[in-house]
């Protein structure tokens, strides 16, 4: 059997002040055709498994473009068809095939097209025609539309939040495909619209239950895949909300029972699925009251949502309060992390950080700094087993107990390893504020006492009715109109 695999990604944040352009992608994991590593990273997850069950089966897996952007701001018009038909090429040249099987994040808005994963998955249709078998891996925070069922024979999206299962569903794909392709099942969706755009933290209940009602579903007779696509609130789109998809073999009537199962038990959480949200103030008072380590999430300013990880508002407030015993990060800021390697290991200087990009960056910090440590290209681990994850020359400093990780590539925190490789013991902090709004949680969770989620300013921020949304169908809960 002859199988093509590819990959294309990144998430949009429409409301997001950076553009991604080419070099967005090449800055991330952008592999050329045939140049992937011997290890999975989040979107090449069904090339990996492509590979290796080619390995076992005997099969001949051509490998293309690999290549995922962090997330940020609506992608240039030209990138997007640039990366897309190069892929395209490379799949013509190697016609014929028998599989194409696609790692796509599901949420990729360029300029000129709303539903980027819609289009190309629709042009690979056009390219093999009907009877090759065509499948596609997607993370939760994705716009599921009509285009996108419509041009696969199977979509997979991952099932956790921490993304913690993506090589474990890409297995689950290529297998599924593997199995269309021989004859012995003929998958029907169904796509059952909550009406709602949620965000899901698996790692605790509801969403710990309706993960497990997933999995519960999958047992039943005919019923293939069971996905829930969540959405991504910042995504000024017609196809964004949270969405019920099931795969069942040859039964439409236990696909469309089944989807519409999961919808209704999502819609009866829709008020206690995300965490609370309190403010920078009442989340800081609480977090006084509990044993430490507090860890803190800053998602607002979340580079995994799209925004720049340069807000100054939380870290502004724990010296306007007096409070140490401190970590924050990861702070992107290059040029302070410049100035930092010039001055050297424990100098004493003042330094501007932060508030750079746009209003929800919030105001620059200016303070008497100490530069404790500095790590040229310093790697923290990646959310998927075995991965590991750039921020560039990285620095930590100091001033008044309160410390911060600075950044010279944009991203966000996902491992303990981060603070620690730069000399910061998080474990021993009272208060550690990680801008990341979720996938932090796997790792910060074995060290920390409590948890608390805070809604501070930013490109991500978690009330949704103070952005200005122009393509979605209302009411779409919790935006009940358009704003003014």
């Amino acid at each position: 059997m002859r199988v093509f695999t590819a990959s294309l990604a990144t998430e949009t944040n429409t409301f997001a002040p950076l553009p991604t352009g080419r070099a967005s992608f090449e800055a991330g994991d952008y592999f050329p055709a045939g140049t992937h590593p011997d290890r999975p990273t989040l979107f090449s997850g069904p090339l990996w498994a492509a590979r290796q069950r080619g390995r076992e089966r005997g099969w001949t897996v051509i490998e293309g473009l690999v290549a995922a952007a962090q997330p940020a701001g609506t992608t240039t018009r030209a990138t997007y068809e640039g990366l897309r038909d190069q892929i395209l090429s490379e799949l013509r040249a190697a016609m014929p095939v028998d599989m194409v099987l696609v790692g796509l994040h599901g949420a990729m808005v360029a300029d000129g097209y709303h539903d980027c994963e819609g289009d190309l998955l629709s042009r690979i249709r056009a390219i093999v025609g009907p009877k090759v078998v065509v499948g596609a891996a997607h993370d939760p925070h994705c716009h599921l539309t009509s285009e996108m069922v419509g041009a696969a024979d199977i979509l997979v999206i991952w099932k956790e939040y921490p993304h913690t299962d993506a090589v474990e569903r890409a297995f689950a794909l290529v297998d599924l495909c593997e199995r269309i392709h021989r004859g012995a099942i003929k998958p029907v969706p169904a796509v059952v619209d909550t009406g709602a755009i949620l965000m899901i933290h698996t790692t605790r209940d509801p969403g710990q239950a309706i993960v497990a009602h997933m999995k519960d579903l999958e047992r039943r007779n005919a019923i293939l895949s069971v996905s829930l696509a969540h959405g991504f609130p910042w995504g000024d789109v017609p196809g964004i909300g949270t969405k019920a998809l099931v795969y069942a073999d040859g039964d439409k009537d236990a696909a469309e029972a089944a989807a519409a199962d999961l919808a209704k038990l999502v819609n009866s959480h829709r008020e206690t699925l995300a965490a609370p949200f309190p403010g920078i103030d009442d989340t800081l008072d609480q977090a006084l009251k509990l044993e430490g380590p507090v860890v803190i999430s800053d998602g607002a300013d979340n580079a995994g949502g799209g925004a720049p990880s340069d807000s100054t508002f939380i870290l502004r407030r724990l010296f306007e309060r007096g409070l140490n015993n401190a970590a924050v990060g990861p702070l992107w800021d290059p040029v302070a992390v410049e100035i930092a390697f010039n001055a050297g290991p424990g100098a004493v200087l003042p330094m501007r950080i932060g508030g750079k990009i746009c209003a929800l960056s919030g105001e620059p910090l200016d303070r008497i700094w100490r530069v404790k440590s500095l790590v040229p290209d310093l790697i923290q681990t990646g959310m998927v087993e075995g991965t590991t994850v750039e921020c560039g020359n990285a620095a930590l400093i100091e001033s008044d107990g309160v410390e911060v990780a600075l950044v010279s590539i944009r991203g966000q925190v996902f491992c303990t390893d981060l603070f620690t490789n730069l000399g910061c013991d998080v474990a021993r902090k009272h208060i550690v504020v990680v801008k990341s709004s979720q996938h932090f949680y796997a790792h910060f969770s074995k060290i920390a006492k409590h948890v608390l989620y805070c809604d501070a300013p930013g490109v991500v921020g978690k009330n949704l009715a103070n952005f200005e949304f122009n393509n979605i169908t209302y009411p779409r809960w919790p935006i009940a109109a358009p704003r003014g």
